[in-house]
């Protein structure tokens, strides 16, 4: 497996950060950011959802083939005589981690950012490829071999 699933327990923190976080005034994103994952070919795509997030907002780590993508949604400006009446939209900063297979190639990983839909690619790594290996004959092949 290339691409492994971040740790269910680190899942169930984020959401106990979200829920006890939450003094009322601010909203928590401290919950993981949704993905979906695909090999096409020679090359993992990983499509994260980011919607209200600027490109210039968001971070890519790789470090001991762990993949961080953080991201930041500012918090809506408060204008005097303002009264929130329902408030559901996540904001603040996002984080999400991936471990990543040794069979990935993780210095060539590219990045686009369109329409609120982060879009990495991560290709296969050479010495993961399969690869042909040429047998060739020798002298002794075309001799009969006395025992």
């Amino acid at each position: 497996m290339a691409l492994v699933r971040s740790d269910p327990f680190r899942e169930l923190d984020r959401l106990a950060q979200q829920l006890w976080a939450n003094d009322g005034r601010s909203r928590s994103a401290a919950f993981s950011i949704p993905m979906d994952a695909f090999r096409k070919g020679e090359v993992f795509l990983v499509q994260i959802d980011l919607p209200g997030v600027r490109s210039e907002d968001i971070e890519l780590t790789v470090e001991d083939n762990v993949l961080t993508v953080r991201a930041e949604r500012p918090s809506p400006t408060s204008s005097d005589g303002v009264e929130t009446l329902v408030a559901e939209r996540p904001y603040g900063t996002f984080t999400r981690q991936m471990f990543l297979g040794d069979n990935l190639d993780v210095e060539h990983i590219e990045a686009s950012y369109d329409s609120g839909v982060l879009t990495l690619s991560i290709p296969v790594a050479a010495h993961a490829k399969p690869r042909r290996i040429a047998v060739g004959a020798s002298p002794r092949d075309h001799q009969s071999i006395s025992v």
